[in-house]
């Protein structure tokens, strides 16, 4: 009996109908503030959108769409990371929190550095150097420690990479220590053709540099003419005659494809018998 009526005394303290209305103001100013900051999102976004599109269209130059695009995607995410830092605040100043006072304090920076905040701001100065320097942008060709694709989005905190599967890699910036891009240089395509050690080498040859002097000009992704490098032994035994071109980015797999299938057509159509196994070779 005394337990309750002292519980009953301790709420009976509480005005509840202030701390209702309290409660109701509150949860009424941050829905405003929710609706005022998505439509902030809505139109913030279309406008750079807009402006990305007009500036892709009347300042366009060849070979830098693909860093417009990167540019567009950093400064989506920034505006993002922007709304949500202030919907954050709006909520901590709501909650009576001092917002202000504490971010001035070091107490919080400290607290914020425990909470992971080291890790974010090494994310966004690994991030800002990478643009800096442009080893990567969006649409690239990319190795980045064991994850090799292409790159779909570089963020201030994490870069995106497709693989060729389809999975989509979210790498943060800070593990970026090795970029392996291959969509700055020609690339490497050799072909190995094998051959019996009795086969007749030099009408083989002959075979492939006509072959050389016709089929190329079928792939104007070629930059330089397939030279052949002659005969090579390799490690297994067996042997091969090495035919070595180069592309434009990302085309020297199926340059490599088509050039060994003119090959191997011709020597066939010459009634040379070759051996079923090859072995082919991209960089």
């Amino acid at each position: 009996m005394i337990l309750t009526s002292n519980l009953t005394r301790f709420i009976q303290r509480f005005d509840w109908q202030h701390i209702g209305e309290q409660i109701a103001t509150t949860l009424f100013q941050l829905l405003l503030v929710t609706v005022g900051l998505l439509l902030v999102d809505w139109i913030g976004k279309k406008i750079i959108r807009h402006f990305f599109k007009r500036y892709k269209k009347n300042k366009f130059v060849e070979g830098s769409a693909s860093r417009v695009e990167t540019i567009f995607t950093l400064t989506l995410n920034i505006f993002q990371y922007t709304i949500i830092f202030f919907w954050v605040y709006a909520l901590l100043s709501f909650m009576g929190v001092p917002v202000g006072t504490l971010i001035a304090g070091a107490g919080i920076f400290s607290l914020a550095l425990g909470l992971g905040a080291q890790g974010f701001v090494s994310d966004i100065v690994t991030g800002a150097f990478i643009l800096m320097e442009d080893q990567i942008n969006v649409g690239d060709a990319v190795k980045i420690g064991e994850v090799e694709g292409t790159v779909s989005a570089v963020g201030i905190r994490t870069t995106q990479v497709i693989s060729a599967d389809g999975t989509l890699n979210f790498i943060p910036n800070r593990n970026i220590t090795i970029v392996s891009n291959k969509s700055r240089h020609e690339m490497r395509a050799m072909v190995q053709i094998p051959i019996f050690p009795d086969s007749p080498i030099d009408q083989i040859n002959q075979i492939i540099e006509t072959v050389n002097q016709t089929v190329p000009a079928q792939f104007p992704t070629i930059t330089q003419a397939p030279t052949n490098l002659g005969t090579v032994p390799l490690a297994n035994g067996q042997v091969v005659i090495q035919v070595v071109t180069f592309t434009q980015p990302g085309e020297q797999f199926d340059v490599q494809h088509k050039l060994l299938s003119a090959y191997l057509k011709a020597i066939k159509d010459a009634h040379i018998e070759l051996p079923t196994i090859y072995h082919t070779d991209t960089k």
